[in-house]
């Protein structure tokens, strides 16, 4: 192994999506980078563990825009299936419905409609408004400013009038309610900004470009999970020549004057550096990493006082066989909606009913599990720690006790009778491992607010060699996200060198 450089031209402090892919265009351009990492394997938030021959993905398994990931390849000559397979997933989701109903979310025109019209023949017209409304807002949201740094307010408003025109003042349901009648159908194209953080009901419709997105690049899957991913990211940032250290927690950013000199590490070695950026949680950055400065101390204030995402129950289980009839993504609506997200968001306790996605890895990819089993990993979104105050620790395993009951009366009969494994990952989880602020699961609220130019910036204001990455910055949470908001950071960062 390399010993790690005690000088280079930039340290990137955590190896999750956004900063390997921050570390990767750094390195293609011909800086010389570090990448640090706390945990014993690369992925941050997109974790893996093994067990019983059972492959568990952590986090993020919905790969949308594989034209992003595939010019992290591209910028050195090389191509992404040098090391990771992509395949299409097809349904992108099944969602079932309280009363029994499913409606199926696919790559199709035809046979979107045909499923729209067989739950409400009146909102076909209204979905294909929807939908050139969706491409409208990917074109301005996504396509223009999903890479571009907000470092000032007039950055603001220059797009500010697309935005009004756009009605990004008005929420996600809301505008969906325009175009669709049926409750149900409203779910269906509204839930999507729940899987960046968001509340339907609050956060901006611009978040509708979800949609188009998924529409235009397609759902995919890493063969081998998203760790596969991870781990080809990680496998080309090194084959450009950058470091990559693992068990290497950091413990401060130097900073003399208004400028970082480099990391000190938790176990006492130190590097020094040009440039510095994190991928870390944003408010550990501040009140952690930064936390001897005065301006990570009044960052740490601020943020304090901002709207913070939902937290996440998630139940990893194993089971002896494939059950039939599944979808690689699947929604379970529990019987309240509005409801049920207003106590997630803003209510004081963990509601007495749940909304599932259940992730099945083996529908696509066999692999996933030992020979003819299957893998698959149940969430349900919760209120975050600062929130709810639940004691996980108690609660945990009756919770998933009563999901996975929920699953077998509605989709896998005799679940818990085939389990060949199970363990859960709470809110409690994300904050002492991933040092997730309330056990956030995507950081910042994305609420128009606290979005663009009010989102914490890409370069920080005062200590202006230091960057920040990943979902608590501009553009926000998912794959897509964190990979745009590495290609705004490294711009910046280039810029400077």
């Amino acid at each position: 192994m390399t010993p790690m450089p005690d000088r280079c031209d930039a340290v990137v402090i955590g190896a999750g999506l956004g900063g390997l892919a921050l570390a990767i265009r750094l390195q293609a351009a011909g800086r010389r980078v570090v990448l640090v990492e706390a945990r014993d394997k690369p992925g941050g938030r997109a974790y893996v563990w093994h067990d019983k021959g059972h492959v568990f993905d952590a986090g993020p398994t919905v790969i949308t825009d594989p034209a992003a990931l595939a010019e992290l390849w591209s910028l050195s000559g090389h191509r992404i299936g040098d090391d990771v397979q992509l395949v299409p997933v097809e349904p992108f989701y099944r969602l079932v419905f309280p009363d029994g109903s499913t409606f199926e979310y696919a790559d199709d025109q035809a046979r979107i409609e045909a499923a729209i019209r067989a739950i409400n023949p009146a909102d076909v017209e209204g979905y294909r408004r929807f939908l050139a409304y969706s491409r409208e807002v990917m074109a301005e949201g996504y396509d223009k400013l999903g890479t571009v740094p907000f470092q000032s307010f007039s950055d603001m408003m220059r797009v500010a009038p697309q935005l009004v025109r756009l009605q990004a003042y008005r929420s996600v349901y809301a505008v969906v309610s325009r175009f669709i009648a049926d409750p149900r159908l409203r779910q269906a194209f509204s839930f999507h900004s729940l899987l960046v953080g968001g509340n339907p009901f609050t956060t901006s419709s611009i978040y509708l470009l979800i949609h188009a997105l998924e529409r235009k690049g397609g759902v995919w899957f890493a063969k081998g999970g998203t760790n596969a991913l991870v781990a080809g990211m990680a496998r080309h940032f090194q084959r450009l020549g950058g470091h990559l250290e693992l068990n290497a927690r950091v413990a401060r950013i130097e900073v003399e004057g208004a400028r970082a000199t480099g990391v000190t590490l938790a176990d006492g070695r130190r590097i020094a550096c040009a440039q510095v950026a994190s991928n870390a949680d944003v408010m550990h950055h501040y009140r952690e990493l930064l936390g001897g400065t005065r301006r990570g101390k009044s960052m740490a204030r601020s943020l304090g006082r901002k709207r913070w995402s939902m937290s996440l129950f998630v139940c990893h289980f194993g089971l002896d066989h494939l059950p039939r009839g599944l979808a690689h993504h699947m929604v379970v609506f529990g019987p309240r909606y509005r409801e049920l997200v207003t106590e997630i968001f803003g209510g004081r306790a963990l509601p007495p009913d749940y909304s599932l996605y259940l992730h099945s890895p083996s529908v696509t990819d066999p692999n996933m599990a030992p020979p003819g089993m299957s893998t698959h990993y149940v969430l349900a979104p919760v209120p975050h720690l600062g929130r709810a105050d639940v004691d996980w620790a108690a609660k945990g395993e009756e919770y998933a006790d009563r999901i996975l009951a929920t699953l077998e009366e509605r989709l896998i009969p005799g679940l818990r009778r085939s389990l060949t494994t199970r363990f859960v990952f709470t809110p409690s989880d994300f904050a002492s491992e991933l040092n997730a602020h309330h056990g956030s699961a995507f950081s910042v609220e994305p609420i128009l607010t606290q979005s663009a130019w009010f989102r914490p910036h890409n370069r920080d204001d005062r200590i202006r060699n230091v960057f920040i990455v990943g979902a608590g910055t501009h553009p926000g949470a998912g794959i897509p996200g964190v990979v745009g908001s590495a290609k705004a950071t490294a711009g910046l960062m280039l810029a400077d060198a």
